[in-house]
């Protein structure tokens, strides 16, 4: 059964926003410190490698991170979600101004985008068969080929969600959080993004050789 709630922060975590709260002024940078290093992770894995050769993931978190600093109070008058979803939440809002300056600079000098994103891999590789034969190697190379183009294939939203409930391993409340959805529509996007895929595995063979 999912998860009705949302994973709370760590102890450390409602420890250092206790501090915040309470007008300790180094609290804030020790919290944003203590998140730094997985905003690095989360922002890395989404950078697909012809955005990585002109963004570098630790400027993008620290980006965030600014960006969190700065809206900090607010998040602790309101406190909308937990702290640590709240994080990736504001970087992948970074994230997706990237990518749209990308696109629109693809377009304008005739460019392809690039492949995929390593968490868009790592999707591919959790959909694809499980480690082969050595006799086997060869067709599933072929398999694990074909289950990366169609992830590729997939439109940024679709993977996107797929790469948060497979790879990241969220909930639908918590992909919802981030996503600015209410649990019941990232549900409902999870679904549909999961029947494309189906339908692309399907149309290349991919699940019939998976069967066999």
């Amino acid at each position: 059964m999912a998860a009705a709630h949302p994973q709370p922060d760590s102890g450390d975590t409602l420890g250092l926003l206790g501090r915040v709260e309470a007008g300790d002024a180094a609290a804030a940078g020790e919290l944003l410190a203590r998140h730094r290093p997985a905003l690095v992770a989360f922002v890395g894995g989404r950078l697909d490698p012809a955005v990585r050769t002109r963004v570098d993931a630790s400027d993008v978190a620290q980006e965030a991170l600014a960006e969190m600093a700065r809206r900090l109070p607010d998040f602790l008058e309101r406190r909308p979600m937990p702290f640590h979803l709240w994080a990736r939440k504001t970087a992948y809002e970074r994230l997706l101004k990237i990518r749209r300056a990308h696109r629109a600079d693809c377009r304008d000098v005739g460019r392809e985008e690039g492949g995929l994103a390593p968490s868009a891999v790592a999707l591919a590789r959790s959909l694809a068969a499980p480690e082969p034969t050595a006799s086997e190697a060869a067709e599933a190379r072929e398999v694990a080929d074909q289950v990366a183009a169609a992830v590729k294939g997939l439109a940024e939203a679709d993977r996107e969600i797929l790469v948060l409930r497979h790879v990241d391993g969220l909930s639908h409340v918590e992909a919802g959080l981030l996503l600015g959805v209410d649990p019941a529509a990232a549900r409902q996007r999870y679904g549909r993004a999961l029947f494309r895929l189906q339908r692309a595995l399907r149309e290349s063979g991919v699940l019939e050789k998976c069967d066999e």
